[in-house]
């Protein structure tokens, strides 16, 4: 975010409402206020004064990961799992038994892959959790159909980022090397093309997430959002 957003987060999670409004709440309501409260003590807001794209937006988060592993989740996607451990808690766990970098990955129909990052790899465990070789952002598909197909896929369906993650602050150096030479992807300082070197570096696994991703920066998946979660 913007400075100039940090005020509206801050009232949101960390300024509690006036009783006058708290009390009008219904007790599940109020529980819930409650709740973001308690949620808002323990988020630290950074800022991205310059918007140069998802890869800067990480790099800004250097100093606060403090060179430790670290999980990276999407602001503007919303997550929900088809078990009973969050996809957060999924992709943390696989982390947590291999000491390797992780990201999480769902199936995706080859008319949208160009609008996602999507790998290949080699499965580990079958239709599960992949050892990856190849990482790239937005691709043509027939570069898909020529460089991403995985083994037991159908012919129309790709691996594709679900947009979280746990990596090694390696990363930031990869991030920085783009930053100083100004290597753009699309405009932009891109993650993905610096998850790749990752990968090249320290290897990499992909797990197929149990659960469903909504990109509410997509006006479609917004309006899909709205309607499952019936908000």
């Amino acid at each position: 975010m913007q400075k100039g957003d940090v005020e509206v987060f801050e009232d949101f999670f960390k300024n509690p409402l006036p009783p006058a409004f708290f009390n009008k709440l219904s007790p599940p309501n109020q529980k819930y206020s409650e709740y973001l409260q308690d949620l808002g003590r323990r988020i630290t807001i950074l800022t991205q004064d310059v918007q140069e794209g998802y890869g800067h937006a990480v790099f800004c988060a250097r100093e606060w990961v403090n060179n430790e592993p670290f999980l990276l989740s999407l602001g503007d996607h919303v997550y929900s799992s088809d078990t009973e451990i969050s996809c957060c808690r999924q992709i943390l766990d696989i982390y947590e038994r291999f000491n390797k970098n992780a990201i999480a990955l769902t199936v995706m129909p080859d008319n949208i892959i160009h609008k996602t990052g999507c790998v290949t790899g080699v499965w580990q465990e079958s239709g599960s959790l992949l050892s990856l070789t190849l990482l790239i952002e937005k691709p043509t598909l027939e570069y898909a159909r020529k460089h991403l197909r995985v083994q037991g896929m159908p012919e129309n369906e790709f691996l594709c980022i679900f947009g979280l993650y746990v990596l090694t602050p390696k990363i930031f150096e990869y991030l920085q090397a783009h930053i100083n030479r100004n290597f753009r992807e699309y405009g932009e300082f891109q993650l993905t093309s610096c998850l790749e070197r990752l990968r090249q570096e320290e290897g990499m696994l992909g797990y197929l997430v149990k659960g469903k991703c909504f990109d509410t920066g997509m006006p479609d998946a917004y309006r899909q959002t709205m309607i499952d979660f019936r908000f």
